[in-house]
C-alpha cells in the first residue's frame, strides 16, 4: 500500500515539473500575415457630391442684396429643380490676368497701355475684402506668373508697381490656359478671374481661342473682363477728321517765293504723306478687337461674370472698383445634385439655370459646369 502511494506521488510530481518546463519554453514566432490587396472590384471611387454655384444678387436698382436666403433661390440643373443646402459668403481667390503685350503692331498710341492696366489692377486689390487671396499672371511674350497666391495686398501692390512691363507680343490665349491650371487647386465656388485685355493675340501663338475658352470655363471660375476693345476704337475714331487715318503729316507752312511779288506766298501745300501700310495695320487691329470682343463677351456670360467696355482711362479704373465690389457681394449656393456626379460621363456638361423666388430680386450665375473628374 505504501509503495502504491509513493508511486502515485512520484508520477504527480513528474507531471507538474513537465507542465512548468513547458510554460517556460519560448514559443515559436508566428510569421506575419501578408496584407491583402484590394481587388479592383472592391475599390470605391469617392466623389464630392456637392455643387458650389457662385450667385450674384441685386435689387431692381442694381444694388447688391445683403439678405439672400435659401428660400429665395431656385436652381434648375438640366431642367430639374435642386434642393438648396446653403447660401453663404466665402473668401475669394482672385486671379489677375494682365495683358501687357502687343506693341509690335505699331499702335502703341492707340492700343492698351501697361500704365493703365497697372492702375486698374491696383484699384481692384485695394477694394477686395480682407482675407481674399490674389495671384497675378502677366500676358506678354509668354505667360508669366508674377505672384503666386497670397493674401498680402502690399506684396501684390509691389509686384504691380515693379514687375509689370510692356513687351512686343501678347500670348493672352496661352495665359488663359495657364490660369485654368492655377485655379484647379483652389476651393470651388470662390474662384475668380479678372481679365484686363484687348483680347488680341499676337501672330505665332500655339493655343486656339476655342481651346482657351474651354479650359477656363472648365475651371468653374467666374470671369470678370475689363476690355480695351471699345477704348482703342474710340481713340482711333477721335483722330482729327482732316487727317486721313494711317497718314503721317508735316507742318503745313506757307513760304515766300522769291520769284513772286513782295508779300505774295505760294498756296500752302498739304504736306501729307500717305502710309498705306500703317493704315492697313490699323484696320486689321480694329477688326481683331471686334472679333475678340465677341468671344470675351461669351466667356463672361458663360461663367456668370460681366464684361465692361470703358472708353477712357478714368472709366477703366472705375470699372476695376466695380468688379471688386461684385466679387465681394457674391454668394455661394450649394446643392447636392439630384443626379449624382458619380454617374456622369467624362467631360459631361450640365446646364444650370438660377431664378429668384422673391419679387424684386435678380440673380446672375453661370450657365452650366463641366463635371469634375
Amino acid at each position: 500500500m505504501q509503495r502504491s502511494l509513493l508511486a502515485i506521488c512520484s508520477l504527480a510530481l513528474i507531471f507538474l515539473v513537465c507542465v512548468h518546463l513547458s510554460a517556460q519554453a519560448p514559443k515559436p514566432k508566428s510569421s506575419p500575415t501578408p496584407p491583402v490587396e484590394p481587388k479592383p472590384e472592391d475599390q470605391v471611387k469617392v466623389f464630392t457630391e456637392e455643387v458650389r454655384l457662385p450667385v450674384n444678387a441685386t435689387d431692381t436698382y442694381g444694388h447688391y442684396d445683403p439678405t439672400l436666403e435659401v428660400d429665395d433661390v431656385l436652381v434648375l440643373e438640366d431642367g430639374v429643380p435642386q434642393q438648396i443646402k446653403s447660401v453663404r459668403h466665402i473668401p475669394a481667390n482672385v486671379l489677375l490676368i494682365l495683358d501687357t503685350g502687343g506693341d509690335s503692331n505699331g499702335l502703341s498710341g492707340l492700343s492698351k497701355k501697361t500704365s493703365t492696366t497697372r492702375d486698374v489692377a491696383l484699384r481692384v486689390i485695394s477694394r477686395l475684402r480682407e482675407g481674399d487671396r490674389i495671384a497675378v499672371l502677366q500676358s506678354s511674350n509668354q505667360a508669366e506668373l508674377l505672384q503666386p497666391w497670397t493674401s498680402d495686398v502690399d506684396k501684390i501692390a509691389h509686384v504691380l508697381k515693379c514687375q509689370l512691363f510692356a513687351n512686343k507680343r501678347s500670348r493672352i490665349l496661352e495665359t488663359i490656359t495657364k490660369a485654368a491650371q492655377l485655379l484647379s487647386d483652389q476651393p470651388e465656388g470662390s474662384r475668380h478671374v479678372i481679365l484686363i485685355t484687348d483680347g488680341v493675340e499676337s501672330p505665332g501663338g500655339k493655343v486656339a481661342v476655342d481651346e482657351a475658352i474651354k479650359q477656363l470655363a472648365g475651371a468653374r471660375a467666374t470671369v470678370h473682363i475689363i476690355s480695351y476693345t471699345e477704348f482703342v476704337r474710340q481713340t482711333y475714331d477721335k483722330q482729327p477728321s482732316n487727317v486721313p487715318r494711317g497718314i503721317a503729316c508735316s507742318d503745313q507752312i506757307s513760304s515766300n517765293v522769291p520769284t513772286m511779288p513782295p508779300g505774295a506766298t505760294r498756296p500752302p501745300s498739304s504736306g501729307i504723306r500717305f502710309d498705306p501700310a500703317m493704315r492697313k495695320v490699323r484696320k486689321a487691329y480694329e477688326a481683331e478687337t471686334r472679333k475678340s470682343e465677341r468671344w470675351l463677351t461669351d466667356l463672361a456670360a458663360e461663367t456668370g461674370g460681366q464684361i465692361f467696355l470703358p472708353v477712357s482711362t478714368a472709366e477703366m479704373i472705375a470699372k476695376g472698383e466695380e468688379v471688386a465690389r461684385d466679387i465681394g457681394a457674391e454668394y455661394v449656393v450649394t446643392y447636392r445634385p439630384t443626379r449624382p456626379l458619380a454617374e456622369a460621363e467624362p467631360g459631361e456638361y450640365r446646364r444650370v439655370e438660377v431664378a429668384s423666388r422673391r419679387v424684386g430680386l435678380y440673380l446672375r450665375s453661370r450657365r452650366g459646369y463641366v463635371v469634375p473628374k
